[in-house]
């Protein structure tokens, strides 16, 4: 029989669960393969019990990427103090674990799960998401010491996520794209963007 009631502390811990959870089945299979019904029977709950904490499965997948943050810039940093790699190769091992973000536990959206998600969140949810994902490409600037500010911020968020979208999007969004180049494509733009992160370091 399911339990009736759950106090303040088991219900923050069911939401920490269900986010944790999202996040592993995210990162896995992809937001768009990801159902709300995966989630909430693999923690333990009904799909009653679930909508308490999370109104949309939109509202879920963005406080499931705002936890994530906190993992990535922690993963730059431990690729930054790494002694045996020099500063090119752990920008460059970087941005490759993000653009194969479902072989390394990092959740990377598609360009239809990005249309999906915001489509539906509120101007106010927007803003937020926009600000905290200001914060977090500044903080992966900082830490491979660059001076951020809003111009490189943008520039930085806007080629990073191109090639991790690229990635995903070829052939199924992207038919006219070659298959075959796409590794290849990646590696090429990875290394475009370490330079351009080279010289805004020198001029840092």
């Amino acid at each position: 029989m399911p339990k009736v009631g759950y106090s303040e502390e088991e219900r923050e811990q069911i939401r920490r669960d269900l986010l944790t959870t999202a996040l592993e089945l995210m990162a896995a299979q992809g937001i768009q393969h990801t159902t709300v019904e995966q989630i909430y029977k693999k923690v333990g709950i009904s799909r009653t019990f679930f909508y308490t904490f999370f109104p949309t499965k939109e509202d879920l997948v963005v406080e499931t990427l705002y936890l994530q943050q906190p993992k990535v810039l922690d993963f730059a940093r431990r690729l930054v103090s790494d002694p045996a790699l020099s500063w090119q190769e752990a920008v460059t091992r970087f941005l490759h674990t993000c653009c194969y973000g479902e072989r390394n536990g990092i959740a990377v959206m598609t360009t239809e799960e990005q249309q999906m998600i915001f489509r539906r969140l509120s101007p106010e949810s927007y803003d937020t998401f926009r600000r905290k994902q200001m914060a977090l490409f500044g903080g992966i600037l900082e830490i491979f010491g660059v001076r951020a500010n809003r111009d490189r911020i943008a520039l930085f968020t806007n080629l990073s996520l191109a090639v991790m979208i690229l990635r995903r999007a070829i052939p199924e969004t992207l038919p006219m794209l070659v298959p075959e180049a796409v590794d290849e494509t990646v590696r090429f733009q990875i290394r475009s963007i370490v330079d351009c992160l080279e010289e805004m370091k020198k001029e840092s």
